[in-house]
């Protein structure tokens, strides 16, 4: 017989929701998304290389679970601007972690990249995969899928 800690058996069971939400999302969805908001070619003089876009990548499914994981929330009864509200310093985090991302990776020789509207790009695309996240989320509560 096995005994499972309360923090083991949580665990176990976020890792199974997590998983269950992720099976909604395609990378190439991700790849468009990054194009939609950061350009094809190059944002700012930002070249998207390939270590640009798993860092969008990886922001993009923080930011998707995060509102998934909120969506509980929402499900009983909550409005989506009080939801986000719960998770304001997470989501604030997740868009600091991108800028600076891109701003590290994006550097050209000693050229400051600082600019408010990247900064802003990159808190609508937190927003918009929370927002999705969210709504995955509340979909499988209906659905009972938790």
């Amino acid at each position: 017989m096995i005994i499972e800690g309360f923090e083991e058996r949580r665990r176990v069971r976020q890792v199974k929701y997590e998983r269950r939400l992720l099976r909604d999302l395609s990378v190439e969805n991700m790849r468009a998304r990054i194009r939609e908001f950061f350009g094809s070619d190059s944002y700012n003089g930002i070249r998207v290389s390939e270590v640009l876009e798993e860092g969008c990548f990886d922001v993009a499914i923080e930011s998707y679970l995060l509102g998934g994981h909120y969506s509980r929330f929402g499900y009983y009864g909550e409005s989506e601007d009080m939801v986000r509200a719960r998770c304001h310093q997470e989501e604030t985090q997740l868009i600091d972690t991108l800028f600076n991302f891109i701003l590290y990776w994006g550097k050209i020789g000693e050229q400051e990249l600082y600019n408010d509207s990247l900064y802003y790009r990159c808190s609508v695309y937190v927003e918009m995969w929370w927002k999705e996240g969210f709504r995955t989320g509340e979909r499988s509560y209906k659905l009972r899928l938790h």
